[in-house]
């Protein structure tokens, strides 16, 4: 059985050094890879200790991001969105919130007639053809050129129509917050919706990823989706692992390696809200009602993004000028 390991004691000394070395490592891999081409990332869950440092620099470096909502929230009518309010939960981190876009899942599995315990980074999948940006109405979820599906917080409604698409469930709503407070207080989608954007405002500045870089294990590595694949599957045999995210829902730009099937691993993780599962999904994009909802939403949402958009521009310069005066 692996020992558990405090965060302190990996948050001291060594450890930093650690980290500088690691992040310095992995930036030379991800400046190769062109900001048009996907890149993806690799997860060693075998390296993986559970000291949750990766969690703690996520929400450090995200916390501007994070909802501030306005109380006392509207009331909905009629009653079909409920409230989902976590601003009072922020120091939640054993599952996704709005306020926690990356946790620790924990698995007690055996493997060689031995027990053992792993612990594994679980976040947005990041999926090359994602569900989630091709289906929502209002075009408030969005990809990347470089693959990253990221949420536009000044548009979206909170409708959670992305959640609902998602083979993981993992996009999460922070009621009291967003564009529909000013236009459909009543009638909207009560919130906006928040996941990882895995560090995209990082990764064009050409750094990497905030959990990346402060990891004392290295359990992470990004760079372009191919060579990704390629490490994957050489860690895979290396090791007799099993690899999870190549062919998931027609793929994604996380990969994990898993020293135990992903099936075992599936049966020993807790799930449920908030906690994504390990099991087969198939491409959810291949259904062809899905692919002409997505042919039909695209312009609508196209034009819906655009408004919302200059709605924002707008609300922003007229709180400019109040502050002025």
């Amino acid at each position: 059985m692996k020992k558990n390991i405090s965060r302190r004691l990996f948050l001291k000394g060594g450890a930093a050094a650690a980290c500088t070395l690691a992040a310095s490592s992995i930036s030379s891999a991800a400046s190769k890879a062109d900001m048009h081409e996907q890149i993806a990332t690799l997860i060693d869950i075998s390296k993986c200790i559970g000291c949750e440092a990766c969690v703690e620099a996520c929400c450090e470096v995200n916390s501007e991001k994070y909802p501030k909502p306005q109380k006392p929230f509207p009331k909905m009518y009629p009653k079909r969105v409920p409230v989902a309010d976590w601003s009072d939960k922020q120091d939640v981190t054993n599952r996704l919130t709005p306020y926690n876009w990356l946790f620790i899942q924990s698995a007690t599995v055996e493997k060689d007639g031995e027990e053992i315990e792993l612990t594994i980074p679980r976040r947005c999948m990041h999926c090359v053809n994602p569900p989630c940006v091709k289906l929502c109405p209002w075009g408030a979820a969005k990809q990347l050129e470089n693959g990253i599906s990221r949420i536009d917080s000044d548009i979206c409604l909170g409708g959670s129509k992305c959640k609902a698409v998602c083979p993981w469930k993992i996009p999460e709503r922070q009621t009291g917050v967003g564009i529909y407070l000013d236009i459909l207080p009543s009638l909207a989608g009560n919130g906006v919706m928040y996941k990882c954007d895995r560090c995209y405002d990082r990764i064009a500045a050409g750094k990497v990823p905030a959990c990346i870089e402060a990891c004392p294990e290295n359990v992470q590595t990004i760079g372009t989706k191919n060579e990704i694949i390629k490490q994957a599957h050489k860690l895979a045999r290396e090791t007799n692992g099993y690899i999870y995210g190549e062919k998931e829902n027609g793929g994604t730009n996380t990969i994990y390696v898993s020293p135990v099937p992903f099936k075992e691993l599936n049966k020993a993780i807790e799930k449920g809200k908030g906690k994504p599962h390990f099991k087969p999904v198939k491409n959810v994009m291949a259904a062809a009602s899905n692919l002409g909802t997505a042919m039909l939403i695209a312009p609508v949402a196209g034009a819906i993004a655009a408004a919302g958009k200059f709605y924002s521009m707008v609300k922003a310069e007229k709180g400019d000028a109040s502050n002025e005066t």
